[in-house]
């Protein structure tokens, strides 16, 4: 059986990540099994430890740090997000094609341990409807989205790190270019 893909879905924040993946992550061709993040912020309305994040402590997140359990990670608004490498490679090793949507900061780290990393990165039509849609969220105070809008403009700088760029003005639109990359690189994977 073939190792799994590792594909890196990153963006700003509000740029739609989750919108997209579910469009897509439920195609069975694509052999798809998210890499669920380990934060230390506290669930948001409706989250569920194991299923949107698995929700931890700070100092149980930088022992994980410490002991080399976690394939990225990155601090941000005084919390810490993570991606837990144990499950990734048995993920990969079962065949499947680990999808990660994290941030930038982490995506960077992952694309120096894993070269072979597919890296996508979805950009607003606008700055303008980014702003709108994390006010939309209606979650965090103006101080958090003044801090994420600074966050993501510096962000877009980042775009030339990335294999693949999207645009996500219509999530099912841009859920489908993505499907597409994912079906061409499995593709390539079999040919080898």
């Amino acid at each position: 059986m073939k190792r799994g893909l590792l594909i890196i879905l990153s963006g700003p924040s509000g740029v739609g990540k989750g919108t997209i993946r579910k469009y897509f992550e439920k195609n069975e061709r694509l052999r798809l099994a998210y890499s669920i993040s380990m934060t230390t912020r506290k669930p948001r309305a409706g989250e569920v430890d194991g299923k949107d994040y698995y929700f931890t402590t700070k100092e149980d997140f930088q022992n994980r740090v410490k002991n080399g359990e976690l394939l990225e990670y990155a601090e941000f608004v005084g919390n810490y997000y993570g991606t837990p490498l144990k499950e990734v490679e048995r993920l990969r090793d079962e065949g499947k094609n680990v999808l990660l949507e994290i941030e930038v900061q982490g995506a960077t780290q992952v694309q120096k341990k894993c070269p072979d990393a597919i890296s996508i990165f979805i950009i607003p039509p606008s700055m303008e409807e980014l702003e709108a849609r994390i006010r939309g969220r209606r979650s965090e105070p103006e101080e958090i989205i003044q801090q994420r809008l600074a966050k993501a403009a510096n962000e877009m700088k980042m775009i030339a790190q990335y294999k693949y760029i999207v645009c996500n003005d219509d999530p099912k639109l841009a859920a489908e270019l993505i499907e597409t990359i994912i079906l061409r690189h499995m593709e390539l994977e079999e040919n080898k």
